[in-house]
């Protein structure tokens, strides 16, 4: 297993990137409002600033700060994740597959070839990448700078 080392800065600011599994397609545009519910969700219950956002269709690029005495980035981001994945997979047309190959609207599941078998034992709805992308800003020279 690898051994991915982040920097964890109390009260920092991060840049994050944060893609889907199946690069290319609209999914988080389309279900915008599912993830403004799944952000607003977490911040209430894990509070944190959203400096910016930039939602494209396949990944998210945001700048957060966390609170005086907070470094843990990595459990929000999985309550994010978490929560659209749940409200993406109660609709029956996002990520599953016709049971016949046509667009009948039958399904018989989520998309098996966005879950591979690690994933599926660690429980993973396979809609994100497991992983993201992390920059600690280091100060107000590189947080005016971007990092898109």
């Amino acid at each position: 297993m690898s051994n991915y080392r982040r920097a964890r800065v109390t009260g920092a600011s991060y840049f994050f990137s944060v893609n889907l599994a199946r690069r290319g397609g609209d999914l988080l545009v389309e279900r915008i409002d599912d993830l403004r519910a799944a952000f607003s969700a977490t911040m209430a219950q894990r509070p944190f600033v959203c400096d910016a956002i930039v939602v494209l269709p396949d990944h998210i690029h945001a700048v957060w700060t966390l609170p005086k005495g907070d470094a843990d980035f990595s459990t929000r981001w999985g309550a994010i994740k978490a929560r659209f994945t749940r409200a993406v997979k109660t609709d029956c047309r996002v990520g599953f597959y016709p049971t016949n190959g046509g667009n009948d609207g039958q399904v018989v599941g989520w998309n098996p070839t966005l879950r591979s078998p690690s994933k599926i034992r660690k429980g993973d709805g396979g809609v994100w990448q497991r992983r993201f992308w992390e920059h600690l800003i280091r100060d107000e020279r590189d947080y005016r700078k971007g990092h898109a």
